[in-house]
């Protein structure tokens, strides 16, 4: 009926156009330029209903692939890997930067002054105690020694003599024949010459040490640095300078820092018992030795807010140098059945920490936890896991909560970093 109304208006409307007025056909006349085509309403609405129309039909007639694409890409799980989340025990250890020193350090120098007649050692030599290391020209210090004992053998002589003079005096004296006045006399020299006797002695002793002094023996076991000194020239006591440094460093020893809020930890642990220390390069990559804390320093640097700490190496393989800087850890504590996760695990938001939690449909959820200690392997998960459950250890930036995933085991499992 609609289409008819409108045909009606169409045909009246040019019924009114064939026989136009004779005011409207001198405008009619008028030139082309001066007059603009009228529309009528009727026909604007005809047009727009045609294109509305022709817009609809060719939608549907075309086929939906965009659509179906992007239903198929929200369709399509994500490939994430997980690992389950696991209980055991983890050790909870304090880093520290530190120096490895030597247990015992010393500077090999001449106690008598003398031509440097040899010298025993080859630069970098491990030395036992008593080993030779040099030996200055002994011949003055024998003489003296030599002069000594021929000074004892003379006063020895001469007490001889004197002993006998006063056992005749004594006689002479029972008999009435002699005076206890000689006999008093003769025991004073007596008694002088065996004082003198035991100066000699004396004097023997003190010229052999200084004779041992020319001969220089290693103190300890250790290893001799560079010589400093070569043979032929003539030491002194007084010299600064060393004929070279051995260095005992089996066992070896680190003095190394902690922050001040370390004190505690460590004070309870050596509360319990001995504490493990170990030692890393200065990487802190790998581990050069496993060993003991000996000590906590008696105050703490106010300056720093740090407390020193010593700890003692073996060091039978001598991977540990004097003067080299380490990395030290120490053992304050092992938690005992926690849950722990890898350290990818744990994301952090604005709300906080959470993780990528798998439930059983291969749906991806993202719940908040919360951790405690970690070291280079894992993170310690005190709230919001259980053992077992799967979380997301990469593929973290593609999920969504709710989304599909296909996930795939770790080829690393949360691992036995753990332990050194």
């Amino acid at each position: 009926m609609e289409w008819l109304a409108i045909d009606q208006d169409l045909h009246n409307s040019s019924e009114t156009l064939e026989e136009p007025p004779a005011a409207e056909l001198d405008a009619a006349q008028e030139p082309a330029s001066n007059c603009r085509p009228r529309r009528s309403p009727v026909a604007w609405i005809i047009g727009i209903a045609a294109l509305a129309l022709g817009g609809t039909l060719v939608f549907e007639s075309m086929p939906p692939e965009g659509n179906r694409q992007r239903q198929a890409a929200q369709a399509a799980p994500v490939p994430v890997t997980v690992v389950e989340a696991s209980t055991r025990d983890v050790p909870v250890y304090l880093d520290g930067l530190g120096t490895m020193q030597a247990i015992n350090s010393i500077a090999i120098r001449t106690q008598v002054d003398g031509k440097l007649q040899s010298v025993n050692f080859v630069e970098g030599q491990q030395v036992h105690k008593g080993d030779v290391l040099a030996v200055v020209d002994p011949r003055p210090y024998q003489a003296v020694v030599d002069q000594a004992k021929a000074k004892r053998v003379e006063d020895e002589a001469q007490l001889l003599s004197d002993q006998k003079d006063l056992d005749r005096f004594s006689a002479l004296v029972v008999k009435g024949a002699g005076t206890q006045q000689a006999v008093d006399q003769q025991q004073a020299k007596v008694d002088n010459l065996k004082a003198t006797i035991l100066a000699d002695q004396a004097a023997i002793e003190s010229a052999e040490t200084q004779l041992s002094y020319a001969t220089i023996v290693a103190p300890i076991d250790g290893n001799v640095g560079f010589r400093q000194v070569d043979a032929g020239n003539i030491v002194h006591a007084a010299d600064q300078v060393p004929i070279t440094v051995l260095t005992q460093i089996k066992p070896a020893m680190a003095v190394f820092t902690l922050p001040q809020r370390d004190l505690g930890p460590v004070r309870e642990a050596m509360l319990k018992g001995s504490v493990p220390v170990l030692a890393f390069d200065q990487d802190n990559t790998q581990q050069l030795a496993t060993g003991t804390l000996l000590l906590i320093d008696n105050q703490i640097d106010q300056t720093t807010s740090t407390i020193r700490l010593k700890a003692s190496f073996p060091n039978e393989d001598t991977r540990l140098w004097p003067g080299e800087f380490v990395r030290v850890r120490v053992l304050a504590d092992t938690l005992k059945n926690v849950v722990t996760v890898p350290l990818a695990v744990v994301q952090r938001s604005s709300q906080g920490l959470f993780a990528w939690v798998i439930a059983a449909d291969d749906t991806a959820e993202n719940r908040p936890i919360s951790v405690g200690p970690s070291n280079d392997a894992v993170s310690v998960v005190t709230s919001g896991l259980q053992a077992g459950e799967r979380v997301v250890v990469s593929g973290q930036y593609r999920l969504r909560a709710g989304i599909k995933v296909d996930a795939t085991g770790s080829e690393k499992p949360v691992a036995q970093k753990l332990a050194p």
